[in-house]
């Protein structure tokens, strides 16, 4: 019997592939590292991996996560407000508060989570959310499941901001909320904070920032885009799954009477398991290496300079900035498929981003710095990636 819903998947799946829009996943035989098993005779360089500070495969975050399965176990099989919270639950939550200044944190099993639950919780048909419309899936996901009216300014553009808080304003909205990524994930360019929180205190608004690609080693202490900037917002979502160890978590950090909203009405947090021991223990380690010395986010910072000017000197098309978020710009999804493929064969793992990732006409390679990286990896990196830039001819 012909299904109508399975031969247009099939389709879709054909035409995907045909326009170099499939994605495949490589499997990984080792711990997440600066160098990763993929079955090669030799690891590989792993250049797309959100492992910031290298602490994937720390030995004492694996130590803190082993120790936390003998005391409390594999998993809480139950929701926070039930049965899942452990005393462990609880002091990461006030250390992550504590860490970036805020009254209260609240865990969550994702940051995707997070910023799903975040608005539907606290806003209402009567309040607004101003977007910036470069964020993250999960923000435009969490602003569709509220109830609040929506505006969408062009990326980093306070001119259009204004715009909107205005026609917010002027349609009676109660209560508006301005939602930016602090790091623009696609691009590793900054969110304009200053300009953003000035323009919330005249319109009275609230800031929330998706810090997720900056806490931990961005800002002088590793607090986020808001040190960095030198400014406070009132709304900050993050992840351990990044620089924090790169398991899995989110939280949402804030004012006291929004983190006890959440707790109460944030669906992603009232119907998930809560997170396992394991996670939590090294999320605290992780916070802890953090807290102790700059020396991870020093060599990070070093390791994104030396690749940015080695990958410029090249005649490599890059998007400016500091970020360890380095993208190499192609434009074509099967080209970006195409180089990704060349460099692993010569034992550097990146990955092309493509529609509907990034918008048609902007495919790239996005290449991220590691402070495990050596000064003699980024110099293998860059030899491939010369070697095949010339190949594709993507630089002469």
């Amino acid at each position: 019997m012909k299904n109508v819903l399975i031969d247009r998947l099939s389709y879709s799946l054909n035409e995907m592939q045909r326009e170099g829009l499939f994605k495949n996943e490589i499997e990984i035989r080792s711990p997440q590292a600066a160098r990763v098993d993929v079955g090669h005779q030799n690891k590989v360089l792993n250049l797309c991996a959100n492992n910031y500070l290298g602490l994937a495969d720390n030995d004492r975050l694996i130590s803190a996560a082993k120790n936390a399965l003998d005391t409390y176990g594999f998993g809480m099989a139950s929701v926070r407000f039930i049965c899942g919270t452990q005393d462990k639950h609880k002091e990461l939550e006030e250390k992550l508060a504590e860490f970036l200044g805020k009254d209260d944190a609240i865990l969550f099993a994702s940051c995707f989570d997070a910023n799903c639950g975040l608005f539907e919780a606290l806003l209402g048909p009567q309040d607004a959310v101003v977007s910036d419309n470069l964020n993250h899936a999960s923000i435009i996901d969490g602003i569709r499941l509220s109830k609040a009216q929506r505006y969408r300014y062009h990326n980093n553009d306070p001119v259009d901001l204004e715009i909107k808080l205005k026609q917010a304003r002027t349609a009676g909205s109660e209560n508006i909320i301005i939602a930016t990524d602090g790091v623009f994930s696609m691009d590793g360019t900054y969110a304009n904070l200053p300009e953003i929180s000035r323009l919330a205190k005249i319109y009275d608004a609230l800031v929330m920032v998706d810090d997720c690609h900056a806490t931990g080693f961005v800002g002088t202490k590793g607090k986020g885009t808001s040190e960095y900037f030198g400014v406070n917002v009132d709304i900050l979502t993050g992840t351990l799954g990044k620089a924090l160890g790169g398991a899995i978590g989110g939280y949402i950090a804030g004012p006291q009477r929004v983190i006890d909203m959440l707790r109460q009405r944030a669906r992603p947090y009232l119907f998930s398991n809560s997170l396992p021991p394991v996670a939590i223990a090294a999320g605290l380690e992780a916070i802890n290496i953090i807290n102790e010395s700059d020396y991870l986010r020093k060599k990070l910072h070093k390791n994104s300079i030396y690749w940015r000017k080695g990958l410029k000197a090249l005649g490599f098309d890059l998007i400016e900035g500091e970020h360890p978020i380095i993208p190499v710009m192609l434009g074509d999804a099967l080209l970006s498929q195409k180089m990704a493929e060349r460099l692993f064969a010569l034992g550097v793992y990146v990955a092309g981003f493509f529609f509907p990732v990034v918008p048609k006409g902007q495919s790239r390679i996005r290449t991220q710095m590691n402070a495990a990286f050596t000064t003699e990896d980024l110099d293998q990196a860059l030899h491939a990636f010369e070697k095949v830039g010339r190949e594709l001819g993507v630089i002469t």
